[in-house]
Order: structure tokens, then sequence, then C-alpha cells
């Protein structure tokens, strides 16, 4: 016995992500242009290589506002199910845009050191290391600020896009650092940096990368909300027991198929709104929940 009810997600969904969009890309702009003028008037390539990772955070951004806009659309004859998984597919292209990042950083780190070019780069002025600390204070605002919209309309590529505002934040920290060690004799403190930041990157990018490839392969949710799953279910009157229960992600959404066990004696009337009981509580209770499906068995 079942009631089948397709779920939405919340409202201001595509217009919360559109709008930290939308901020994020205006932000990005500015600071990039101020970083590259920065760089070259205080003769620091550190300043002009940060300013191009930030400029490339806005194509992360504009993937950001396609994806959410392709998942955000209807159910149509072509895709019953809705196109959720859209949001994970952009989610696995920012990982692997976010691991070319921090690769290049890395590589280009190891190449100074091993080179020995950092010995022979001009020492960069002081507003260098004024715009790198603008930097790190603007894109940790930006990591938390798109961090929170990213956890309150539960969005993985809005999550993924707040990872490029910290990787930036460590790229810019590097940069201090490199600026500061050429001004204080320790130039090789530029590269030795990027490379240690190349790894935070790559890491933040392979939890980005598995995330979005379990809401595509049908990975089942976490186990803690799984168990408020079923005490929500055995709290619900008339549920003596529950039979199964199997959940799957769907990009950010979730599916639950749940088996209780109720009295054998009841009518069918009564059991069937033991079920619908059930059903209207899990989709209310968990907005993560797109749809429930509940089967009745007799105890």
């Amino acid at each position: 016995m079942k009631k089948k009810q397709d779920s939405v997600k919340p409202d201001n969904y595509q217009a919360t992500a559109m709008r930290v969009s939308r901020i994020s890309i205006a932000v990005n702009v500015g600071l990039s242009i101020f970083k590259l003028v920065a760089g070259i008037l205080a003769h620091s390539g550190a300043m002009i290589s940060d300013a191009i990772h930030s400029a490339s955070d806005v194509l992360s951004t504009v993937g950001v506002m396609v994806g959410v806009h392709l998942a955000g659309k209807k159910s149509d004859l072509e895709h019953p199910y809705g196109h959720e998984r859209m949001e994970s597919i952009v989610s696995i292209l920012l990982a692997v845009f976010l691991a070319a990042v921090g690769i290049g950083i890395g590589w280009s780190g190891l190449q100074d050191i091993l080179s020995g070019e950092y010995n022979s780069l001009p020492v960069p002025g002081i507003l260098a290391a004024a715009a790198a600390i603008l930097s790190i204070v603007v894109k940790e605002w930006m990591y938390w600020f798109t961090r929170a919209a990213a956890k309150r309309i539960n969005s993985p590529a809005l999550m993924a896009d707040a990872w490029h505002h910290r990787s930036d934040s460590l790229s810019s920290i590097g940069a201090f650092l490199g600026i500061m060690g050429a001004r204080l004799g320790f130039p090789i403190l530029d590269p030795l940096v990027s490379v240690i930041i190349c790894l935070f990157i790559l890491k933040a990018a392979y939890d980005i990368f598995m995330a979005a490839v379990n809401q595509m392969v049908d990975h089942s949710c976490d186990p803690k909300l799984e168990s408020q799953i079923r005490e929500s279910v055995m709290a619900t009157d008339g549920v003596q027991a529950v039979d199964m229960l199997h959940t799957r992600m769907f990009g950010p959404r979730i599916y639950v198929d749940v088996e209780i066990a109720v009295d054998g004696n009841l009518l069918l009337k009564d059991a069937h709104l033991i079920a619908e009981n059930v059903h209207d509580k899990l989709e209310q209770s968990f907005r993560e929940i797109k749809h429930c499906m509940v089967h009745v068995n007799p105890a």
C-alpha cells in the first residue's frame, strides 16, 4: 500500500543560488582587476598569478548557475524523476576544474624550486602584500557566505563553488607569504607554500568529486539521517515495526522506500491512512526527501 506524491524544492532554492552566484561573480571580477593592477605596479608575479586564479572562479560560478537552472526544471515526459542530477554533474566538473587549479599552483611552485628561479625574481612592493591581505579577507568571507547558502538550500554545486573561494583564499595566503618572504630575504617561501596549498586544494576537490559521484550512483543517504527517518516512522501512530528501509540519493535529494508492519486485522482504509501519515510526515519533516514510497505489511 503506498501513496505517491512528488515534492518540490523550496521556492527560494533557485533564487538563492542565483543571488549568491551573481554576488560571487561581481566580487571576483572586482578583486581580479584590483589584484592584477597591484601585481603589475608592485612587480609581483605571485599576485598576477593570484589575479588569474580569481578570474578563473568566474567560470566556475557561471557553471553553478547553469547547473542550478537545469536542476530546477520540472519533471517532464522524458525525465519523470526530475533533473536534480544535473547539479551533481556540474559538481563533478567543478571538482575537476578545482583539481586542475590546484595542480597548476603546485606544479608552478615545484618548477620554481627545482630551477632555482625564485632567487632571480625582483623584490615585490608592499602594495602586493596589501592586495593579498584584502584578497584573503574577501575570499574567506565569500567562502563562508556561499557555504552557508549551499547548506541552507542543500546545493552541492554551490558548495563546490564555496570551495573555489577557499582555494583562492589559500592561494592568496601563499602569495602573501611569498611576497613577505621575498622582502625578508627568503624567496623560496613562495613556491614552497604553493606546493603545500596544492595538497589542500586537491583534498577538497577529491571530497567534492566523491560526494557528487555518490549522488549519481544511487548511494544510500547518511546513516545518521537514515536513523532519524526510521525513528520518525516508528513514532507514527499505528506503525508496529519497520520491515525495510531503503534510501537512495538523487542529486541533492533523497528517495525513500519503506515497508511498515501494522495490525493485520485493520480495514484496508485504516491501514492506508497509516501509510499516508508516514508518507506525509517524512516529506514534511525532511526537506531532503524528494519522494517517499510506503508499503504496508500485516504484523
